[in-house]
Order: C-alpha cells, then sequence, then structure tokens
C-alpha cells in the first residue's frame, strides 16, 4: 500500500486534524498495514486492547445495532477503538470485516513513542480530545436545556390541568 493512499484517512480523522504532514506521514509508517477477509472480527467487545484501526479501504459492520435493529456500517476513514491508541482500554464494541478491509492498525506503543519522540504531537491531541469533549459538554448542556423546557411546559399544563 503506497504512503499516499494511507495518509489521505488519516488526514479525515478529527484527532489528527491539525497534525503536520510529517506527524501524520510518521503515524502511517509506524502502522501495522492489515487486510481482513470477510467475517474477521477486526475489534471483540469487551476484550483488551492495544491499537486503534483505522479503515483504508472497504466496509465494516458494527455489531451495536442501530434503531433498525442493523448492524451499523462502518467506512472508510473510520477509526475504530480510537482511545486504545493512547490509554489502556477495552474494544467497547465487536467489528467484523464486511468484505476484504484494508486497515492501519496504530498501535498504543508506537503512538507513546512517537510522542515521546515529538511532544508537540501529544499535545495536538490532547488539544483536539479537549476540543472534542468541550463540544459534547455543551451539546449535553444544550440537550438539559431542552428537557427542562419540556419539563417545565409539561408541568404548567398539568397545573392548569389541575386547577379546574
Amino acid at each position: 500500500m503506497a504512503i499516499d493512499a494511507l495518509l489521505a484517512p488519516l488526514l479525515r480523522v478529527e484527532i489528527f486534524q491539525g497534525l503536520s504532514p510529517l506527524q501524520i506521514t510518521e503515524i502511517a509508517r509506524r502502522a501495522e498495514r492489515i487486510v481482513f477477509k470477510p467475517g474477521s472480527k477486526i475489534t471483540v467487545a469487551g476484550k483488551d486492547a492495544d491499537a486503534a484501526y483505522l479503515i483504508v479501504g472497504g466496509v465494516a459492520d458494527c455489531l451495536s445495532m442501530d434503531d433498525d435493529g442493523l448492524p451499523e456500517a462502518v467506512e472508510e476513514a473510520s477509526l475504530i477503538g480510537e482511545m486504545a491508541m493512547l490509554i489502556e482500554h477495552s474494544y467497547g464494541a465487536t467489528v467484523l470485516a464486511r468484505g476484504n478491509v484494508r486497515c492501519l492498525k496504530i498501535l498504543r506503543s508506537e503512538m507513546h513513542e512517537q510522542m515521546l519522540d515529538d511532544p508537540v504531537l501529544a499535545d495536538k491531541l490532547s488539544a483536539n480530545i479537549t476540543a472534542r469533549l468541550t463540544r459534547v459538554a455543551q451539546e449535553l448542556r444544550a440537550i438539559d436545556r431542552d428537557v427542562a423546557q419540556t419539563n417545565y411546559g409539561h408541568s404548567d399544563n398539568m397545573a392548569q390541568i389541575l386547577a379546574h
């Protein structure tokens, strides 16, 4: 697999946004290249994880079911088990290759080594994670406000009903 074919999916992953071309290239260089055959398990829910998998070609199925009771498609440029490349972690879902799936296996040990060699990389990854968590917190606050307003409206209606 040519390095250029590996860089495009890496550049689309949110946690890698803002990294230098050299940093992205080094992540690709250190990653293992793996091809999963149809039906092969890419990750298993609950299993100790030592790496994240970036799909660079093909489609996989996440067995945590969507609203229709069907497996969710995991498409190219999806990063599976993201936190496993940074911290000790267990996979949260079982992911199976739908057809032939080409992946980069980004090992935690390699990421730690790269961050030791390049502390700016660690800072950028940390900043990207912090920004994402901040967005999630803002979204949760907005949901809380909406729920509170909905409940407030219902309690007003209930008070009017009880008054009559």
